[in-house]
C-alpha cells in the first residue's frame, strides 16, 4: 500500500463522500436493481448521478481511489461497478495506529 497515494486520494471531500456512500450502498443507492452490492458494488452511473459531477470528473476520482487500493472494480457488459476494498481499509487502520 502506497501511503502517499492513499492520503492523496483521501484529500478530497467528494472522494471521501464516495467512500462513505460505498460503505453503506443500500442506504445511498436504493434505486440500483441490476447488481448485488456485496459481490460487484455500485454502478459508476449511480455514483456520478449522486455526486452531481461530470462523468469525467467522477471517473478520475474513482480511478484515483482504485489506484490507491481503496476501491475495487468489476466490469459487467458496458457498465463498471465499484466497491470498497475493506482489506485495504484494515491495513490503513494498522498503518495509522502503528506508524503515524
Amino acid at each position: 500500500m502506497d501511503q502517499l497515494e492513499v492520503f492523496k486520494a483521501l484529500s478530497n471531500k467528494t472522494r471521501l463522500q464516495i467512500l462513505q456512500w460505498l460503505k453503506e450502498p443500500e442506504k445511498y443507492f436504493p434505486e440500483q436493481e441490476h447488481a448485488d452490492f456485496e459481490s460487484v458494488g455500485v454502478c459508476v452511473g449511480q455514483i456520478q448521478q449522486k455526486a452531481g459531477l461530470t462523468q469525467s470528473t467522477v471517473s478520475e476520482y474513482l480511478s484515483m481511489l482504485q489506484k490507491s487500493g481503496l476501491l475495487e472494480s468489476t466490469r459487467l457488459g458496458q457498465w463498471t461497478y465499484y466497491k470498497r476494498n475493506e482489506a485495504a481499509f484494515a491495513r490503513l487502520s494498522v498503518i495509522i495506529q502503528s506508524e503515524i
